[in-house]
């Protein structure tokens, strides 16, 4: 029986794939809609709607409300935060993810971001553009201590890219055993302690806390570097900003700000800061083959629910 599949995460079937095609071959209609999730716009939409392949905005109990057939939401990514798992599991709607999809990519581009802060490169690429040649002497990574906060997926996935480098590598994740933390190429060591010994500290912890403040920003090395392209919430941005100021940090690299694209007042931004501060537009997951990972798998699962099987990467199952 045909079924209806509404997207909208801008990037599904936007990679090598045609995920759409697969879609029709299997006999379902796919329906795009705002990445935004603004209801009203999503309303027509999701009243037709068997299944939901969702991006990154909110996925509330009103626009579940809004959907009387719809069996399952596929988030697109990782994070669920923003999907209301209560009140999925109450109207009776699976919620999936896609694990590990973007794993690579996200680490691939955490080395970069500490290479670019370590060496200057966003900066001087701004000066050579203005004349400027200056020279501004960097530091190597392979002489660098690396800290790791957060040693999931990605986390392990930075560390065996550093391993290359030739660097000490540290971890902090409270729900992974030491053993594990070092068969994987990691020192393991307490959050504190980490914060204290590294030269460069990259995050990849969950959202919904603040990691970085301004006591942890005074207990860091002088001239440390600051990488985040996991949630703009794990930092204090304003403490953040008051550090390079004071050359506790050398450099900060972000795929994130507070407020993301309405970010214009993040301190973070100041002009005087631009030499020490590089922030990318959440490009850490935009590759092609993380696209058709994320697309593949939230797909599969969509197209399980529609067979009335049990979709692979289960978050929540939906129980009226």
């Amino acid at each position: 029986m045909m079924g209806t599949i509404l997207v909208t995460s801008r990037s599904f079937s936007d990679g090598d794939l045609d995920l759409e095609r697969r879609a029709h071959t299997a006999g379902h209609r796919v329906m795009r809609g705002p990445a935004h999730h603004d209801l009203d716009e999503l309303r027509a939409l999701l009243h037709g709607a068997d299944a939901w392949i969702a991006g990154t905005g909110p996925v509330t109990a009103a626009h579940l409300a809004a959907a009387p057939k719809l069996r399952i939401v596929a988030r697109y990514g990782v994070g669920t935060e923003a999907v209301d798992l209560d009140a999925a599991a109450e109207a009776g709607v699976i919620v999936t993810n896609t694990p590990g999809a973007n794993a690579d990519a996200v680490a691939d581009h955490a080395v970069g971001l500490m290479l670019s802060a370590l060496r200057f490169v966003a900066d001087g690429d701004r000066r050579v553009r203005g004349g400027d040649w200056a020279v501004r002497r960097g530091r190597e990574l392979g002489a660098a201590v690396a800290g790791i906060v957060g040693f999931g997926r990605i986390g392990q996935g930075v560390a065996r890219r550093l391993g290359g480098f030739g660097c000490r590598i540290l971890a902090a994740d409270p729900f992974l055993p030491s053993e594990v933390i070092a068969d994987a190429g990691a020192e393991p060591m307490p959050l504190d302690d980490l914060f204290t010994t590294a030269d460069v500290v990259t995050l990849h912890a969950p959202g919904g806390q603040q990691l970085v403040d301004a006591a942890r920003l005074a207990g860091m090395r002088h001239g440390s570097v600051l990488v985040n392209t996991a949630r703009p919430e794990l930092v204090d941005e304003g403490a953040v900003a008051a550090a390079l100021r004071d050359g506790r940090l050398s450099g900060y690299a972000a795929d994130t700000l507070a407020g993301d694209t309405a970010a214009s007042s993040s301190p973070l931004l100041a002009a005087d800061l631009a030499p020490v501060v590089t922030i990318t537009p959440h490009l850490g997951a935009q590759t092609t083959q993380a696209v058709d990972n994320m697309g593949s798998m939230s797909l599969d699962d969509v197209l399980a629910a529609l067979r009335g099987e049990t979709p692979r990467f289960l978050v929540r199952k939906g129980t009226p």
